[in-house]
């Protein structure tokens, strides 16, 4: 089968009220309880023949389980904006999500997982199993969002081990080498890098640093990418991690499932109903229903390929809700370091390992995910720095254990604040000092500092002493971007500045390109370092509506000029696919590369700057890149 196969109980035709959970296939479920019991007991004779013969043919690691000798596949989905509330799972009626619900039925849930209160901290988190702000994220564009290149990540962890490591959709920590994915341990890349993309439909993508364009939908399209990997290495150990970019805005999902919501009437609604954009709910469950369908597509690759009890499989999400919806009563959303905006679902399966349906309350966040996940495969963390998190393995493995009450840190830069929020098993701290007993109210509507002040003194001076700790690492950003680490280097709009008149075509950077360039006077840059002394052939992806323009880029004195000779200016894009109107992110144009010649550069950092030395017409160009090819 390729990897364009689809879930062989359903598909994309059949109607939402034909899935439920029970068509995944109760005699495959009970297939998959009596599989268990089964093998826990073998398991269990397998442990008892061990101690008696002191030796075995299994190895164990630390969590103190069997294993085969091939260590376990890992797949790790990651949801983009889909708040803890938007799964059946959970609760919401409004949608159905069997196959992402089947993950806890036949593996874990956590019941209080945590994240950060926005995107990429939250993958930097995942990736490093340390709080983002050690690692030098400060934001989500600008380059803020890159994680420092002297972090090591999980996937290098697992590449050391042996592993074929991938990732397929939205990567957010960095586009340059070596902040690529390609250069953080991942063999494959497909997707892209920045923190949110303006169409997702047949729009351009980045394969291993070299740009190209997407086949139909992003999130089946990265899928099927993935599909492809895990079948390519079904023979060796794999990690395959699909951070997706759905439910984020702009709200775009394919017909089939938009038709199902669109005059839907919502049973579940945020509780302020008046807060709640309904059309942005509806686009955003059908977003998670896609998100569900293609989980659906990655568990029959599994099964196809006899994979499935050799596969940890993961999911959860980056943050809290992208809009005021239902969310479980919990206070805040998206940007907000309350329970609403970091709670997050975390489901695991591991058939045969993890009990079946097991749900754990213990408090756990992001950090923990890289040494939990090394752990179960019973591998060495390949990292310099000591880790935040703790393993979560003897949770889900059901080990009698004492585990010890503890503090997970959460934080948000907003606007030259640092917002602290501190929780443990029992209580949160919010940033004004106010102390909730989540357990009997996770709608933090009454504060209780006043009835337990120990318990408020003892985090408000863990909040205080943690910022202390980490603050210094989140002031400015000056780092520079990095260029000749690799063949081609490529800087969006996005990280460039505009000077005079120059603007960005949205106010949200991302996927942004620069526009209203109207004069000799007006200039672009990007703080750029370049790592190899050599000759580059610099170029731009531009659109312009009448030739004859000529644009100079310049560094460290050496300068080159090209002239726009021909007309490229197809209409912007991207609208006509919103389900509702977008507010922030740019439309998006089809943008043609323009050489401006071979420039000799030293090893040096300081400004590449692009400028007009002839204007012909009303605009200069738009322009989306500026790449240095190294020659």
């Amino acid at each position: 089968m390729s990897s364009e196969a689809t879930p062989t109980r359903w598909n994309r035709a059949t109607p939402i009220e034909s899935r439920p959970y029970a068509n995944i296939g109760i005699a495959a479920a009970s297939r998959r309880s009596h599989r268990i019991k089964y093998m826990r007991t073998i398991h269990a004779l397998i442990a008892l023949s061990a101690l008696v013969l002191l030796g075995s043919a299994c190895s164990s690691t630390g969590t103190g389980g069997s294993r085969s000798a091939k260590p376990p596949n890992v797949v790790v989905i990651l949801a983009d904006d889909q708040g803890w509330g938007d799964l059946s799972l959970h609760g919401n009626t409004n949608l159905s999500t069997p196959y992402i619900d089947s993950l806890a039925h036949e593996g874990a849930m956590f019941e209080h997982f945590y994240v950060c209160s926005v995107c990429a901290p939250t993958r930097a988190e995942f990736l490093t199993g340390r709080y983002f702000a050690r690692g030098g994220v400060r934001g989500v564009s600008t380059g803020q969002e890159r994680l420092n290149i002297d972090e090591h990540t999980i996937a290098q962890t697992f590449r050391q081990a042996g592993y074929a490591t991938g990732a397929f959709g939205k990567w957010h920590n960095g586009t340059q080498h070596p902040y690529h994915p390609n250069a953080r341990g991942f063999d494959e890349f497909y997707g892209f890098t920045e923190g949110h993309w303006g169409h997702y439909f047949d729009y351009q993508l980045d394969h291993n640093g070299q740009l190209v364009t997407g086949e139909g939908f992003v999130i089946d399209d990265v899928t099927n990418r993935a599909l492809g990997f895990i079948e390519e290495h079904r023979d060796r150990p794999f990690f395959a991690y699909l951070p997706y970019n759905t439910p984020h805005s702009p709200m775009q999902v394919p017909d089939e499932y938009w038709d199902r919501f669109e005059s839907k009437e919502l049973e579940m609604r945020h509780r302020d109903p008046d807060s709640e954009d309904v059309p942005k709910t509806r686009a955003a469950l059908a977003m998670v229903e896609n998100i569900d369908w293609n989980v659906g597509r990655v568990l029959a690759k599994l099964d196809e390929l006899s994979l499935s009890d050799d596969t940890i499989i993961l999911y959860f999400s980056d943050n809290g809700p992208n809009s005021w919806r239902w969310n479980g009563g919990m206070k805040g959303r998206k940007g907000s370091v309350d329970e609403g905006g970091l709670r997050s679902p975390l489901v695991v399966r591991w058939n045969g390992q993890i009990p079946a349906g097991r749900t754990i309350s213990e408090v756990a966040g992001a950090i923990d995910l890289l040494p939990t996940l090394a752990d179960l495969a019973g591998i060495e963390v390949a990292a310099s720095k000591p880790i935040d998190g703790r393993t979560l393995a003897p949770l889900l493995l059901d080990r009698e254990i004492e585990w010890q009450d503890r503090l997970l840190y959460s934080l948000r830069l907003s606007r030259g604040r640092k917002l602290v929020s501190v929780r443990n098993q029992r209580f949160r701290l919010d940033p004004a000092g106010q102390l909730f007993d989540i357990g009997a109210d996770p709608g933090q509507r009454e504060d209780v500092s006043v009835e337990f002040p120990e318990a408020a003194d003892e985090l408000v001076a863990a909040a205080n002493a943690w910022l202390a700790e980490v603050a210094p690492n989140v002031g400015p950003d000056d780092r520079p971007f990095p260029v000749g680490h690799t063949e081609l280097t490529i800087l969006p709009a996005r990280d460039g500045v505009p000077h005079g008149g120059v603007q960005r075509s949205a106010r949200a950077p991302n996927c942004s390109y620069f526009t209203n360039w109207t004069s000799t006077d007006d200039a672009i840059t990007w703080d750029i370092e370049v790592a190899e002394a050599g000759d580059y052939e610099i170029s731009v992806h531009y659109a312009a509506a009448e030739a004859g323009a000529t644009i100079e880029a310049s560094f460290q004195g050496v300068s080159v000029n090209g002239e726009v000779s021909e007309v490229h200016d197809r209409p912007a894009y991207g609208a006509e696919a919103d389900r509702v109107p977008r507010i922030s992110e740019s439309l998006v144009k089809d943008f043609r590369p323009l050489s401006l010649g071979r420039a000799s550069l030293p090893k040096a950092r300081g400004a590449l700057m692009l400028k007009a030395v002839e204007v012909a017409g009303k605009q200069v160009a738009e322009i989306r890149y500026a790449t240095l090819k190294r020659l």
